[in-house]
């Protein structure tokens, strides 16, 4: 109900914390202990968005920057690797990447942000990580494990669940990249912004800005300064272009700009516009 302008509103209405926005509030907790960093490129990918162009079903940006970044961390170990903190300070050099991606879903009757995980994205093709994001934005929250687990666990007192965070996080690389990935992608491209320094209890966390009709574009690497330095990142992100202007190229090349992706996934109209991003 809109609030009469013409009466003077002293009091308002106590809401209750919902389960979504507790994982939310867990998640900056254990984000702020982390002393990260933003390095930013500028990239000139045009003739890269002029291939993409040519597909009946144009690829999702956001599958082309996860494959590109899954197979850099695999020539910077740094971005695949964790800050440990108990018992003791160590450093867990994770044998695979996990991409964290931001998800928005609708948990209870309100929007929530949700983390899908993407298992070895350098493994995988274009098609395939795609095939999974639209999945995780077209099917309901129930029906991934690691969402039923992370609201399960939001549901907790809060104590339990910040005990539940710290061990995952602090103890076990294992378990870590499991529950949280070793590195996560965020981008409001759709919507016309950018964040400038999303934080993140991760290593390394990507993020894109909206593109240019040439095809230029801002990405940004934020990283745990614990791990590695802004030189190394400032180098990886040199790299990561020249992956996406020949490996992901090439791959793209490859497919058929016809009958585009195979989709295990029937694409729901809900589907299509959640995952607008560049044009």
């Amino acid at each position: 109900m809109a609030l009469d302008p013409s009466k003077t509103n002293d009091g308002g209405v106590t809401k209750r914390v919902s389960v979504a926005r507790r994982l939310i509030i867990d998640l900056l907790h254990f984000a702020r202990r982390v002393p990260s960093l933003p390095v930013e490129r500028t990239m000139e990918l045009g003739d890269l968005r002029k291939l993409r162009a040519k597909f009946l079903e144009r690829p999702c940006w956001t599958a082309l920057f996860i494959r590109s970044f899954g197979l850099l961390a695999v020539e910077f170990p740094a971005l695949r690797t964790s800050f440990l903190g108990w018992p003791y300070a160590r450093f867990f050099e994770h044998n695979r990447s996990v991409a964290s991606v931001t998800i928005e879903k609708e948990v209870e009757g309100q929007p929530a942000i949700l983390f899908l995980k993407i298992r070895n994205p350098e493994h995988l093709t274009i098609s395939k990580i795609e095939e999974r994001i639209f999945e995780a934005k077209s099917m309901p929250a129930t029906h991934f494990a690691h969402f039923r687990l992370a609201l399960g666990v939001s549901k907790l007192p809060k104590f339990v669940r910040r005990l539940v965070w710290w061990f995952a996080l602090d103890w076990s690389g294992k378990v870590r990249a499991r529950k949280f990935g070793t590195f996560g992608f965020s981008t409001y491209v759709g919507h016309g912004a950018e964040a400038l320094h999303p934080i993140s209890p991760l290593t390394a966390t990507l993020n894109i800005g909206p593109m240019s009709p040439t095809g230029t574009i801002r990405v940004r690497i934020i990283y745990d300064h614990r791990v590695c330095d802004g030189s190394l990142v400032a180098r990886a992100l040199e790299r990561l272009e020249e992956i996406l202007k020949k490996e992901i190229f090439f791959e793209l090349d490859q497919m058929n700009f016809e009958t585009g992706f195979e989709k295990k996934v029937m694409r729901s109209s809900s589907a299509k516009a959640a995952s607008k991003e560049l044009t």
